[in-house]
């Protein structure tokens, strides 16, 4: 039962809309889907780094609301930071392999990942929450605690190469105009998400 949860959970998770998302979908149309693979693997160590934060109870200390604060107004810089970055980089459309400079990017783009993902509050609640409630509600312990999130993880990082997927066989029907936008459009939602975070740190 406890991984029938997790896979229920994770399905949730999957579908809800947020900066990461977005930035999934950009990285997989204009650098390939092995980039965004490693997007999503950044992702998932961020939320590795949250659970891991919440089982060992040190969620509390970030919880407060003056360190929350800090948080989100570190999270809403960076996630303009990259809207930022988004609208004004230069538009590339072509072969994914044309874009690949050296080893760095490996790093670049799972930090990108790690970044946009781990310095948002709401992900730290959201995981606190699931914790909680795994460990309250239907008692998990031990394996079955890790089961119920390792399945859940499973299922989130699933959708997400899927996501990237279906997004990178959009690639020959994207022109330079239309990339041009579509960097726009995330560099817009992204800002629009680090001004939210600012407002409800506030």
């Amino acid at each position: 039962m406890y991984i029938i949860n997790g896979v229920v959970f994770g399905l949730v998770l999957s579908v809800l809309v947020g900066p990461v998302f977005f930035m999934l979908l950009q990285t997989s149309i204009q650098y390939g889907f092995k980039k965004a693979l490693l997007v999503a693997i950044g992702i998932s160590l961020s939320d590795i780094f949250y659970i891991s934060l919440a089982y060992f109870g040190l969620a509390a200390v970030l919880e407060r609301s003056g360190v929350q604060a800090y948080l989100g107004y570190g999270g809403g810089t960076v996630l303009i930071l990259f809207g930022l970055a988004s609208i004004l980089k230069k538009t590339k459309v072509g072969n994914p392999a044309d874009h690949t400079k050296s080893v760095d990017g490996f790093y670049r783009f799972i930090s990108r990942g790690f970044l946009v993902n781990g310095m948002s509050p709401f992900v730290l609640i959201f995981w606190l929450g699931t914790m909680s409630l795994a460990t309250v509600k239907y008692a998990y312990r031990g394996y079955e605690l890790l089961a119920f999130f390792v399945s859940m993880l499973l299922i989130v990082f699933g959708v997400d190469c899927l996501k990237a997927h279906l997004a990178n066989k959009l690639r020959s029907v994207i022109t330079k105009r239309l990339m041009k936008i579509i960097n726009a459009v995330v560099g817009i939602t992204l800002i629009g998400f680090g001004l939210r975070m600012f407002f409800y740190s506030w």
